[in-house]
């Protein structure tokens, strides 16, 4: 029984509390610039952009150094240097200094970026292989329940105790989930050569990716549905006003639903571990991503756009599952921190060329065949996806690259 596993519950329970932290935190940040600019927009998105942007260069060094880090204090210490960095904000908000907390939140981002490739070598050495795919779905149950629940529980804390005392919490949190983390095995330090250079580091990441034809193709198939993703992203809103004539306020049941599409997705993925070694299973959940976007497009009805925004979270949860699951169980140890670190920027930045892009195919051509493009990408997302073994018997192949095995 993976619950029986102390690792995995001493991680859990850190990563709920990381949670509940973070969204206090969002919530908290985004009310207090709102309050203090009136609103203006560009103050507001500058919030998001120093949270998320991050990702594109630190997920790397992150994964880097989880490869040469001892992973355990690796996590505690980003515990309680966000703990530190959330001091910072409240020193900066007392000294009427509130512009720079716009460092001290890019400052808190980048930590974040060291702790889930070291979660992952964790799970690496410490869960059954078999156990590794219920794991991952819990984790990702947590994160999506808290996608439905967090900004309701942000704003609540936000409104009941103000700024300061959200700050506050938010710090003990993270003195809490550093304290729980404390409990982890020792193990021992990062499996890469600690005598080599980053760059030397990453070189062999690299190499050792461009010698992995299935790891090739994962990503490959991953970059094209994060560029569908982010094409139909900011149209939305739009699907709602336009194609359905409802108010711009009712945007938010729609992304209810796929939350709890997420949810629901996995818990399956909990629940039927076994389905996620079945061939054709990737493939087929990206085409049926490709099918809700071609609905969506053309729906006039809202409980179908509904429906289908519920099944497309279900969908994005069982690909997200086995993946994650992919890189934990068939990635050698030495290795996860890198192909981590990799993997979230080309996402990210498949994401984000998808939603640079989605104002200017909309404009130019429409939200539907903005949508029909965002379905195409899914459906080709599916050829590279159909050649992945997610089953023991497809194992990996040896690295051209000469990386050496752990077994």
């Amino acid at each position: 029984m993976l619950m029986r596993n102390r690792t995995f519950r001493l991680i859990f329970v850190s990563d709920l509390l990381q949670q509940i932290a973070i969204w206090i935190r969002n919530m908290a940040l985004l009310y207090y610039v709102m309050e203090k600019t009136n609103g203006d927009k560009f103050a507001v998105s500058l919030l998001s952009i120093v949270e998320y942007a991050p990702i594109f260069v630190f997920s790397i060094v992150g994964g880097l150094f989880a490869d040469r880090w001892n992973p355990k204090r690796t996590m505690i210490a980003g515990d309680l240097l966000s703990a530190a960095s959330i001091v910072v904000i409240l020193a900066l908000i007392a000294g009427d200094a509130w512009q720079s907390l716009y460092g001290a939140a890019f400052l808190s981002a980048i930590l974040s970026q060291f702790s889930q490739p070291s979660s992952a070598k964790i799970f690496k050495k410490n869960i059954p292989e078999d156990q590794v795919p219920a794991a991952i779905g819990l984790t990702q149950s947590m994160s999506s329940l808290f996608l439905i629940l967090g900004p309701v529980a942000g704003t609540a804390i936000y409104q009941w105790a103000g700024l300061n005392a959200s700050l506050i919490a938010l710090t003990l949190l993270f003195l809490l989930s550093a304290a729980v983390l404390s409990f982890l095995p020792k193990g021992k330090t990062g499996d890469a050569n600690v005598s080599s250079t980053l760059r030397e580091d990453l070189r062999e990441g690299v190499r050792f990716m461009r010698g992995e034809s299935q790891l090739k193709r994962l990503f490959l198939a991953f970059s094209l549905i994060g560029l569908g993703a982010g094409l139909v992203q900011p149209l939305e809103i739009f699907i709602v006003t336009e194609r359905l004539g409802l108010s711009p306020d009712k945007v938010q049941w729609f992304a209810a639903a796929d939350g709890f599409g997420l949810l629901l997705g996995a818990l399956l993925a909990v629940a039927f571990t076994g389905l996620l070694k079945l061939r054709y299973l990737l493939p087929a959940a990206v085409a049926f991503m490709g099918v809700t976007y071609v609905v969506e497009a053309l729906s006039v009805w809202p409980v179908a756009t509904g429906a289908f925004r519920f099944a497309n979270g279900v969908m994005m949860a069982i690909v997200n599952t086995a993946v994650g699951s992919y890189v934990i169980a068939r990635i050698p140890a030495e290795m996860i921190g890198r192909v981590n670190g990799l993997m979230m920027p080309l996402f990210m930045g498949a994401l984000l060329l998808g939603t640079s892009a989605s104002g200017i195919l909309s404009n130019t051509a429409g939200i539907v065949p903005a949508y029909m493009a965002a379905a195409v990408l899914c459906v080709l997302s599916a050829i590279p996806a159909l050649s992945l073994r997610l089953s023991q018997d497809g194992q990996s192949e040896q690295a051209e690259g000469g990386v050496v095995r752990n077994g």
